[in-house]
């Protein structure tokens, strides 16, 4: 081949590369400013419909890259209800029945807990980066930040309902929106920060909220109170003898 031609294509692939490698750091980056090595974090739910309104407080922990323990501890009737994750599997606890729940696979995208997030969002999985290939689509400035959108496309035989994803990501890691899209490519729903703040040592998104396109009017809200990142958990936390009768 003709050196001529072949050194913008070289050059091509390289660019391309390199793209991908940038937008899968930015995603990842952004999952472990998030989650950090560890954190507990005290929040509220708030779950919005036109005819009612219910608020929950929770507290969660995380531990690693897959990992966490979510718990209600208001209201009262509700209190004890908890979600652990561990490696991709979760199960679910109910002091009402007093019993553990694996929760299998084919119900991650389901609600948890009656809230506009899925199963697989409060599982804080790595699935959209060890699963999906990433590309910057575009780097816009706001308000003297760099702001990078990344369009996320699952590989084909990745075990995910969505057709892609979308996330415009701050560059210090702070998730600005998260929308995801069906495999027609319709906009099915969408993350939003409302509020960022400093918080636990790092900037964070204090106040999100999840709405579904074909449902403007019902949306859930989860907002932080207090988080504290890298602390010393014992990995007796996140046992489901820990979430049946909490001790740690």
């Amino acid at each position: 081949m003709n050196t001529r031609i072949l050194l913008p294509l070289l050059l091509l692939v390289s660019s391309a590369a390199a793209n991908e490698r940038d937008a899968t750091q930015i995603v990842r980056d952004a999952i472990d400013h998030w989650r950090g090595l560890s954190s507990y974090t005290e929040m509220t739910m708030v779950i919005h419909r036109p005819d009612w309104e219910r608020s929950m407080t929770l507290q969660a922990w995380t531990k690693g890259d897959d990992r966490s323990l979510v718990r209600v501890i208001e209201p009262r009737k509700d209190r004890g209800n908890g979600t652990l994750t561990d490696d991709n599997k979760m199960w679910t606890y109910s002091p009402k029945i007093n019993r553990v729940i694996k929760v299998p696979s084919s119900m991650m995208g389901q609600s948890w807990m009656g809230s506009d997030f899925s199963n697989k969002d409060v599982a804080r999985a790595d699935d959209i980066v060890d699963q999906y290939d990433h590309t910057i689509l575009s780097e816009t400035d706001e308000d003297g930040i760099v702001v990078f959108e990344i369009e996320s496309i699952p590989h084909e035989e990745a075990a995910v309902v969505w057709g892609r994803e979308v996330l415009r990501i701050r560059e210090d890691h702070v998730v600005l929106s998260h929308a995801f899209y069906d495999q027609d490519d319709e906009l099915v729903k969408t993350l939003q920060s409302l509020e960022i703040v400093e918080m636990g040592g790092r900037t964070i998104a204090s106040r999100q909220r999840m709405v579904k396109v074909d449902e403007p009017d019902e949306w859930t809200e989860i907002a932080v109170n207090d988080v504290q990142y890298e602390l010393e958990l014992r990995d007796s936390l996140f046992t489901l003898s820990n979430l049946r009768n909490p001790r740690d």
